[in-house]
């Protein structure tokens, strides 16, 4: 069974720990990866954003944050899953999450930067309605080659 949590300082050293596992596999870690990843408390939640864990049989197995861009919209990052367990639908249970959790805060917009190598994950930001748009200038992840950018849809 998958449980989506928020961060709480027990998990701190997963959302390190995962990321590092994917980007050593197919990227190398940035110096911005080194920053967020080693203070996500200041980094990311005392910035107004949000982390989340996804446990599977209660063991801490992925992570995503919604990083606060503004009151409208939040950064998609930080999304990891350890390599034994892809496949189980952990990483489309996660963005599902940050996209309920988006609506939740009234964002208007998620936006998130990927790279076109990983082409199942930028195939399931598609799935999810993610669209590509320009790349902007003041990108910060060199390995980033695509930016995508979903609407949050708005309940009244």
């Amino acid at each position: 069974m998958i449980e989506i949590v928020p961060y709480k300082p027990a998990y701190k050293e997963f959302i390190k720990a995962l990321n590092y596992e994917w980007l050593e596999k197919y990227f190398f870690v940035e110096p911005n990866d080194v920053i967020q990843l080693s203070n996500p408390e200041a980094e990311i939640l005392d910035k107004g954003g949000y982390i989340f864990f996804a446990l599977y049989n209660k063991e801490v197995v992925g992570t995503v944050s919604l990083i606060k861009v503004s009151d409208a919209e939040y950064e998609l990052g930080k999304m990891a899953v350890t390599e034994k367990y892809k496949g189980l639908g952990i990483g489309k249970r996660l963005l599902e999450y940050s996209i309920e959790e988006a609506t939740k805060l009234a964002a208007k917009k998620i936006s998130l930067y990927s790279n076109t190598k990983l082409i199942a994950a930028i195939k399931l930001y598609e799935n999810y309605g993610f669209v590509e748009v320009p790349l902007s200038p003041e990108i910060h992840y060199e390995r980033a080659n695509i930016k995508m950018e979903k609407n949050v849809p708005i309940f009244e």
